[in-house]
Formats: C-alpha cells, structure tokens, sequence
C-alpha cells in the first residue's frame, strides 16, 4: 500500500509564499505521475498541477506564473512552491501519484488559508 505525507500547508498573508512538500513510501520512479490537486469548500477537487516519470510539468491555468512543481527522487519527494499566494488560493491541497499499470494514490491534505 502506496503512502503519501503531506506537509508544509499553513496560514499565510495574501502575497506571501508557502512550500507543500508530498513524500511517498515508495520511489517516485515507480509513478507515471504525481501531482497536487486542491478543494475549496463547496466546489469540486481541482488539479493545480502536476509532473510526470519524465519530469514534464502542467498547471491549472490559475496557478500558471506564481506555482512550482518539482521533485527530489532521491527522497521520494514532491514539492509545490506557491508564491505571491490569493486568497483564492484557500483550500485543502492534496498529493496524488499514479501508478505506471494501475493504482491511484491520494493523501490526506494539508490546509492552506490565505489570508487577505
């Protein structure tokens, strides 16, 4: 059974930055993907971004410019940097990784509230 620990979500000031990190039980080689996804109260789990076996990245169009994904393989680690943060940046973020043949992995969220 896959493991997924997140860290580092907090309160913080509009502006201001924070870094999530996601490590996992096993290598992230062994993932196709992982990535952070986020669900504000009421609305819908969302994707923020993501990063491939390969290193590619994609971000939700909301995030484009102030968020980072990146990854340690030697700590099986996932990192997300946000800067200059929004208040609508407010929500549950979630790690999630996805196995090369089956397997959908998800941890159990850490809260980032933006202050305004």
């Amino acid at each position: 059974q896959v493991q997924l620990v997140e860290s580092g979500g907090g309160l913080v000031q509009a502006g201001g930055s924070l870094r999530l990190s996601c490590e996992a039980s096993r290598s992230t080689y062994t993932f196709t993907a992982m990535g952070w996804y986020r669900q504000a109260p009421g609305k819908q789990r969302e994707l923020v971004a993501a990063i491939t076996s390969g290193g590619s990245t994609n971000y939700a169009d909301s995030v484009k410019g102030r968020f980072t994904i990146s990854r340690d393989n030697a700590k099986n680690t996932v990192y997300l940097r946000m800067n200059s943060l929004k208040s609508e940046d407010t929500a549950v973020y979630y790690c999630n990784a996805k196995g090369w043949l089956a397997g959908d992995y998800w941890g159990q969220g850490t809260q980032v509230t933006v202050s305004s």
